[in-house]
């Protein structure tokens, strides 16, 4: 059993939440997010603290602790939002933002081109990439999205990091061929 359903979850200020029969609907400055309900899955409100209890059947023993972290995020998305930023390394390679389109030079023949998902917001700036939003799983499939275009490679580092990734370098062909 998780230890997170001993823990209530502190509404924050601006936020208000609405348990439905089929869903909860989480209001906030930055948005709402709407979270199915789990059978199984008890939620209460105490004042200023929501509680996630387990109820009956073997599902929601099994989704208590999931259901309190959707609800914990979805409390602090709308009321402080999530950010990832990545950073662009290597000479020639850049970024920008065309309307909703992100426009990426990587040193393939032609430019990349990603459209970006609506429930997220990217700037870009010199060589930093910010992807913003209230959802955090959308956050970060996008980040992994625009990440995967191009990985970081271990003997240069070039290519697209999240920004304080360490990237473990590799010793080029020099280190090899000085002991032959």
């Amino acid at each position: 059993m998780s230890r997170l359903i001993k823990k209530p979850i502190s509404i924050g200020e601006g936020a208000t939440i609405t348990i439905g029969d089929e869903e909860l609907l989480i209001k906030g400055p930055k948005g709402e997010i709407r979270l199915p309900r789990v059978k199984g899955v008890v939620v209460e409100t105490e004042g200023e603290s929501l509680w996630v209890k387990v109820g009956k059947g073997a599902e929601g023993t099994a989704m208590h602790g999931t259901t309190w972290a959707l609800i914990k995020n979805a409390i602090e998305g709308v009321t402080n939002g999530f950010e990832k930023v990545l950073e662009i390394e290597g000479v020639g390679y850049r970024a920008q933002m065309e309307g909703k389109e992100l426009v990426l030079n990587l040193g393939y023949a032609l430019p990349v081109r990603m459209t970006t998902p609506d429930t997220v917001t990217v700037s870009v700036e010199k060589n930093t990439i910010k992807v913003e939003g209230v959802n955090k799983e959308h956050v970060g499939q996008a980040a992994a999205e625009i990440r995967a275009l191009k990985k970081p490679e271990p003997y240069k580092g070039k290519g697209i990091h999240y920004r304080g990734e360490v990237i473990r370098r590799k010793a080029g062909k020099k280190a090899g061929a000085a002991g032959a």
